[in-house]
């Protein structure tokens, strides 16, 4: 059954600014709603009692910590539970399928170790315990069996960005089987015009942790973003109105704490480059945007995934 469409929200930045004047209160209706929402999303897993959970969603949208988040829940609901990255499963670095240029595809789900994925879910659900592998990204090669996994008959949350997609869900019982998208739905308007859609703000989002983690710059982060989109198209958003469930992963706080994070990227702002042009028209949506101090956020929260 296909997942209850949840339409984007487009709320005017004079109720987040008005909002945002009652910092913790607002922090914590914010935070407290997330929260429900990945409640909600445990209780009906428990409910359908499907064992492998696929999870994905585009990038910077808080996936991996979402797929955590939800790992507790079941934990602290008397479940087993467990997460695996599907990047566990990629191929070595010799057998990676190729774009036409013959660089690497690392977007195309044949990067994955297809026989060896369905070897280990299904020998999970009759077993309750398998090992797995895990991928090294330093080498780009793969460790056989470095991960013994054991849910009885809890949950395996498996995240990444194929999770829905048909090649592999086909290689999995369906009725042992439940699919999570997980998105951002609310977006920005000021003065009746959109100035915020979801998209920016997950490009601010793998702004600040490529800058932080990575050390790119924001104009290489901005350079790849149309390529990263593409494959999202092309592989993600494709196969969002079949999941069984729409996890919603925007907090309504967090633009004001991009305001205070952008700061740190006043130098690279300029307008030789058409990334910094990107860039520069970024900063200039937020000047009608409030500050929350980074530090507010609270430690546990989902967005330390990006401003921590």
């Amino acid at each position: 059954m296909p997942a209850i469409w949840i339409p984007k929200r487009l709320v005017d930045l004079n109720l987040i600014n008005t909002a945002g004047l009652n910092r913790q209160s607002f922090i914590r209706h914010c935070e407290f709603e997330y929260e429900s929402r990945v409640y909600a999303a445990a209780k009906e897993i428990i409910e359908e009692n499907r064992h492998i959970i696929m999870l994905t969603g585009p990038s910077a949208s808080g996936k991996t910590t979402t797929a955590h988040k939800l790992k507790d829940k079941l934990i602290n609901m008397g479940k087993k539970a467990r997460v695996i990255s599907l990047d566990n499963f990629f191929k070595n670095k010799d057998d990676y399928p190729r774009l036409e240029n013959g660089e690497k595809d690392y977007e195309n789900v044949t990067a994955i170790e297809l026989d060896l994925f369905e070897k280990c879910l299904n020998e999970l659900l009759e077993k309750g315990v398998a090992k797995f592998p895990e991928f090294d990204f330093a080498t780009e090669t793969r460790i056989e069996d470095a991960i013994e996994i054991e849910i009885d008959d809890g949950f395996i949350i498996v995240e990444g960005i194929h999770a829905l997609n048909p090649v592999l869900l086909e290689l999995l019982p369906a009725q042992e089987t439940f699919t999570i998208y997980a998105g951002l739905r609310e977006e920005y308007s000021f003065r009746g015009q959109r100035i915020l859609p979801t998209r920016d703000i997950r490009l601010l989002r793998r702004m600040i942790r490529d800058y932080k983690y990575r050390g790119h710059s924001p104009q290489k982060t901005i350079s790849m973003w149309q390529s990263v989109c593409d494959g999202e198209d092309k592989y993600i958003k494709v196969y969002k109105p079949n999941a069984d469930l729409l996890l919603d992963t925007s907090f309504s706080y967090e633009i004001l704490l991009l305001h205070s994070a952008l700061q740190d990227f006043e130098q690279f702002r300029d307008t030789e480059t058409a990334e910094g042009q990107r860039l520069d028209r970024l900063f200039r949506v937020f000047d009608n945007i409030g500050f929350i101090p980074v530090g507010s956020m609270p430690k546990n929260s989902m967005l330390g995934e990006f401003f921590n």
